[in-house]
């Protein structure tokens, strides 16, 4: 098993309850903020039994309740079933494959909500230049609690959070004796880097994994960021921002401190020790909602109406009108909705004129 895996007695154990046969809903599964943050394994066979996953290598076998796990980091040598991967996207946790050369994201699960409003507001918030400006500049107001940069550009609010992320590199190494000179990596080439900058590397793959697992389950899209652009992963990398100086950098420092070898492997259990004690899955979660919730942005959005399970059709006029209706036009030109019949006329979301 990998240096990352769960021990101990409970779900996890090798003598763990044996879990129910019955099919997922996204109704019953665990909301992001109350799942387990992420599991890490390596050399092994991934496979699954019933609604959980199982983990086997030469030590023997444990099972993973896959409807509470976030995010799963699948290492060197893994070999993953297709009914373990069906079973982890049901549940709506995060895939990430691991190597040694750094991290690839090749699947995530389903979100855990149907509704596309969280989604939608994203989109609107994003596509217009006003908006988009009032939520980056939220964004560094949550790094810098006690300042005002509501009247900031986004090259003065850069250069702010350059300065502060040098002040926490300076701060961390002078507190744990690790020396510091710049962030430098290739992803090609992990090992090259120097026992600081891999940890650091480790450390915000974890934090990347968890930002991406939360922004997926509230059926956001990774690829539309506010202050990042142009990647897949641009919002992951704006969410993952917020935390990195308050988990993953410092977790990179006390890691190499310590003195251990591999420092991949324990930096990403100082970052799991932290996200737990930290409670960081609620807060992700809650500020993602926040700042697509709020705001001055084109389209308002309840957020608490954001896990509505419903199908609408798209009207120019009012916004929405409700589907599973069969829409023809009266004498006077306009739609008139009647309910399809219950022997089957349509489904819902289908129009006919």
């Amino acid at each position: 098993m990998g240096a990352d895996e769960p021990g101990g007695k409970g779900p996890y154990s090798r003598k763990g309850p044996k879990p129910s046969s019955t099919p997922v809903e996204v109704a019953d599964l665990a909301r992001v903020e109350d799942r387990m943050s992420f599991l890490y394994f390596e050399r092994c066979i991934v496979n699954q039994v019933d609604n959980a996953i199982t983990v086997t290598d030469e030590e023997g076998t444990i099972r993973v309740p896959s409807a509470a796990l976030s995010v799963l980091m699948l290492g060197p040598g893994t070999t993953v079933s297709h009914k373990a991967m069906c079973t982890i996207g049901e549940s709506g946790a995060t895939v990430i494959w691991v190597g040694e050369r750094g991290v690839r994201m090749y699947a995530f699960g389903s979100p855990l909500t149907h509704s596309s409003l969280l989604l939608q507001r994203q989109a609107a918030l994003v596509s217009n230049v006003r908006s988009r400006l009032a939520v980056a500049r939220e964004m560094f107001q949550m790094r810098f609690p006690g300042e005002d940069v509501s009247g900031l550009t986004m090259q003065q609010l850069r250069g702010r959070e350059g300065a502060r992320v040098r002040r926490v590199y300076k701060k961390l190494s002078e507190e744990t004796g690790v020396e510091w000179s710049w962030r430098s990596y290739d992803a090609e080439a992990f090992e090259d880097g120097t026992p600081i900058n891999q940890a650091l590397s480790a450390a915000n793959v974890c934090l990347y994994g968890l930002a991406h697992a939360a922004i997926v389950a509230l059926g956001c899209s990774p690829g539309l960021g506010f202050i990042h652009v142009g990647h897949e992963r641009s919002f992951v990398y704006d969410v993952a921002d917020l935390l990195k100086a308050e988990v993953s950098i410092p977790a990179a420092f006390k890691t190499v401190a310590a003195g251990v070898e591999d420092v991949g492997s324990r930096a990403r259990r100082a970052v799991r020790d932290a996200v737990y004690d930290l409670g960081i899955m609620k807060r992700m979660t809650r500020d993602i909602k926040a700042l697509l919730g709020e705001g001055d942005g084109p389209t308002p959005l309840a957020v608490d109406d954001a896990g509505d399970n419903h199908v609408g059709l798209w009207d120019e006029r009012c916004g929405e009108v409700p589907a599973g209706k069969l829409y023809a036009e009266d004498g006077d030109g306009a739609s008139v909705g009647k309910p399809y019949a219950a022997d089957g006329g349509g489904v819902p979301g289908e129009s006919e004129t």
